[in-house]
């Protein structure tokens, strides 16, 4: 029988790039008594969430929050602005990238895959220029939307969104920007109005410092107008009723309460901090990571430095070592939870989140582990990643 009270001693270090650590602040929050969704304080919280929801978002227009996954934001995406048929230009940047293509693949509509191939293509981030080429040559407009992750989780690469729409704008194309955004919300700076976004998705339990449980949809007025006429069926994810409802602080369906005080909390904690610092912060610490395991003498999973994210960094291990079997005695040892490699690139890769409720100290924690665990794999490393990560925090 399973004991969830059977942890060894002292905290269980989680760095993996999502769920990301819960604060204690959130996790009280959580544990408030739960109370009546249709009663007056719960529209009171609800018109609270749904302000401060877009501050994180950066956006004037609406937001959708669902009980969901990720996934389901996804989902939810799609199925509100797309009709059977459809074709959907999706880029590869990862698995996550992937995931989403089976997704709409599922739903019935037609997925046009492009990026860099082979597992290589893993290595960086989406290329604006393929995507002005593609849509250029789409004269008869028959690409409605188009699909991009902004930051990968499976890689540690941040793709810009921006020059996205500014490729979509020059091939003066009308397809829907749809961005995928769950590992990035709340850890990098994310612009869903100013980078003219459609649809931004995202999740609760990465940067906002959330158990899963909350999927969004941050929406623009073009998205809210394809909706009334895209035909892919609905009931759950439907936008419309869920708009309407949130005029007053509800919603149609039954709400995750508790998770929704933690989310109240968690925005709370975001906004006295400031985004700006929490950005800087996360900026600080992923060069602090990639000094590690630069000093290690391992490579960086992302290739490309102007695309490095400030989420979690992917470290290639040395050829002949099982990434997954040096996760596990890491876990064993030191009781320190890292990312596995995904797809393409299992087992060649594990990935260091350094998001959310995370700072200098704990960071250091995790490179110690790492550091000591290669050691103990028989990893001949170059230096001290430790002492690398030391200086430039001290700086």
């Amino acid at each position: 029988m399973l004991k969830l009270d059977s942890h060894s001693a002292g905290r269980h270090f989680l760095h993996i790039p999502g769920p990301s650590p819960v604060p204690a602040r959130v996790l009280r929050a959580i544990s408030y008594q739960t109370i009546d969704h249709r009663g007056p304080e719960f529209g009171q919280l609800g018109l609270a969430i749904l302000e401060n929801i877009k501050k994180i978002f950066k956006t004037k227009s609406p937001v959708i929050i669902y009980p969901s996954s990720g996934t389901g934001a996804w989902e939810g995406a799609l199925v509100n602005t797309l009709s059977p048929g459809d074709l959907v230009l999706m880029y590869e940047t990862g698995q996550f990238a992937t995931l989403w293509k089976k997704l709409a693949d599922r739903l019935g509509l037609k997925t046009e895959f492009i990026g860099k191939p082979g597992a290589e293509g893993w290595r960086y981030g989406v290329d604006a220029a393929k995507i002005e080429e593609r849509l250029k040559a789409d004269t008869a407009h028959e690409i409605k939307a188009v699909c991009v992750v902004h930051n990968e989780t499976s890689t540690g690469v941040t793709s810009n969104i921006k020059a996205v729409r500014q490729a979509m704008d020059a091939a003066k194309h009308p397809a829907l920007l749809l961005v995928d955004t769950i590992s990035g919300l709340g850890s990098a700076d994310y612009c869903h109005d100013d980078w003219g976004v459609d649809v931004t998705i995202s999740g609760s339990q990465k940067g906002l410092m959330l158990p899963p449980g909350i999927g969004f949809n941050a929406l623009s007025t073009k998205a809210i107008e394809a909706s009334k006429t895209a035909k892919l069926p609905k009931a759950f994810w439907a936008w419309d009723e869920i708009l309407e409802s949130n005029k007053t602080g509800y919603w149609p369906t039954t709400p995750s309460t508790n998770l929704m005080y933690g989310l109240h909390e968690a925005m709370e904690m975001i906004l006295a901090e400031g985004l700006d610092h929490v950005f800087a912060r996360h900026q600080r610490l992923a060069k602090a990571c990639r000094a590690a395991v630069e000093a290690w003498g391992l490579e960086i999973q992302c290739q490309d430095p102007a695309v490095y994210s400030p989420v979690l960094t992917g470290v290639v291990t040395p050829d002949g070592v099982d990434a997954d079997q040096l996760r596990k005695l890491i876990l064993e040892r030191y009781n320190l939870s890292l990312g596995t490699g995904l797809g393409k690139v299992k087992g060649r890769m594990f990935r260091i989140g350094h998001l959310g409720d995370c700072n200098e100290l704990s960071l250091l924690a995790a490179l110690s582990g790492c550091e000591m665990g290669m050691k103990a794999f028989g990893i001949k490393l170059k230096g001290s990643g430790v002492v690398a990560a030391q200086e430039v925090l001290q700086d």
